[in-house]
């Protein structure tokens, strides 16, 4: 067999003799920035005197005292579903540990003592620090036993600790939709 020479094309373009001194560079991003700061002061001051446009101008959300409003798909903080004898849905399958991209998922499974039920979950631990929030768990649970549609967006902590979440804790959790708004009105507020 003989040698095989890979040749590495340059696709790169020369830079401009503006490019180069980058005064030009400059300059033209200090009038993006400054375009779109005019253009939304003038949207404002529109709406200012009850002139209705189509473009509302950039509006800044103060976050903890003002909440922009979520989306009815929204993934918000996990919690296990319970069965009408109160027991946790989850028959320790391990199908959402497998599919977990962030490995965030650990189960212990044993025998339920009812022998119509395979197995249930020991122990169940997210750890919500790793948790990327992609909902694989959700889908791919055959017994609809994990859940992303709680309401609660916000799970800040001040300890590595209080990030982990055990078995006892997402089944105290439950389905709040009382923080959600109605989404046809957000996406009106909110283009």
């Amino acid at each position: 067999m003989g040698n095989i020479t890979v040749k590495k094309i340059d696709t790169s373009r020369p830079m401009t003799f503006l490019e180069r001194i980058y005064i030009w560079e400059i300059l033209r991003g200090l009038w993006i920035t400054n375009r779109h700061f005019v253009v939304n002061m003038f949207f404002h001051i529109l709406n200012l005197f009850g002139i209705k446009t189509k473009r509302k101008g950039a509006v800044t959300i103060q976050y903890p005292e003002e909440h922009r409003g979520w989306h009815r798909r929204l993934r918000t903080r996990h919690y296990l579903a319970r069965r009408e004898d109160d027991s946790p849905r989850c028959v320790g399958c391990m199908m959402c540990e497998t599919v977990c991209p962030a490995n965030c998922i650990y189960i212990v499974a044993h025998d339920h003592p009812d022998p119509n039920v395979e197995k249930q979950a020991d122990k169940f631990t997210i750890d919500m620090g790793k948790c990327v929030y992609c909902g694989f768990c959700v889908e791919v649970c055959p017994e609809d036993a994990i859940r992303m549609d709680s309401g609660h967006l916000e799970i800040c902590s001040y300890t590595r600790e209080d990030m982990i979440y055990h078995i006892d804790r997402l089944l105290e959790q439950h389905h709040d939709p009382s923080d959600y708004k109605n989404h046809e009105e957000w996406m009106e507020e909110y283009p």
